[in-house]
């Protein structure tokens, strides 16, 4: 086991999100990102408030370094229908994110991606249970592209100390 520890602390690895010495760590530039409000209604909301909560970012401009924009799109779309060829049953359902961090006092674009989480969701009996259930997936998804975006952001804070 000790000799595992040294020969993997001899190889260079340091924690993503960690702190090196004369390195403030990822940690310290998310939290020094504002999260601008995305215009797409229900999956936006849920995008930005898993992103705030994911990066310690802010909800407010005033003193953040950097500003993070999104653009978000849904797509839904049957997948399975019912014997009787009329009646879809099961959703297919996607939440596409762009994004792009740009430096707040310089105004210049640091960095950008495109992230994509596919998921579905069975129709139900109810039509409120249905509509439940797409909330639900909607909210999941959102997490996993915030996942993506958090994990993206962190592999360029890491090149770019």
């Amino acid at each position: 086991m000790l000799a595992a520890a040294l020969l993997l602390s001899a190889c260079g690895f340091h924690p993503l999100y960690g702190t090196l010495p004369g390195t403030p760590g990822a940690q310290m530039e998310f939290s020094s990102i504002y999260i601008e409000p995305i215009p797409n209604e229900e999956s936006g909301y849920e995008l930005r408030n898993a992103l705030i909560s994911l990066l310690h970012g802010s909800d407010r401009v005033e003193g953040m370094r950097y500003k993070l924009t999104l653009r978000v799109k849904e797509i839904r779309e049957g997948v399975a229908i019912a014997s009787d060829n009329a009646t879809i049953t099961r959703y297919g359902y996607t939440m596409q994110a762009g994004y792009t961090l740009t430096d707040i006092k310089t105004a210049k674009e640091i960095t950008k991606g495109e992230e994509e989480v596919r998921a579905g969701y069975d129709v139900a009996a109810s039509p409120y249970a249905t509509e439940v259930t797409l909330q639900d997936t909607r909210r999941r998804a959102a997490q996993s592209v915030a996942e993506h975006i958090r994990l993206d952001l962190g592999v360029y804070f890491a090149r770019h100390p």
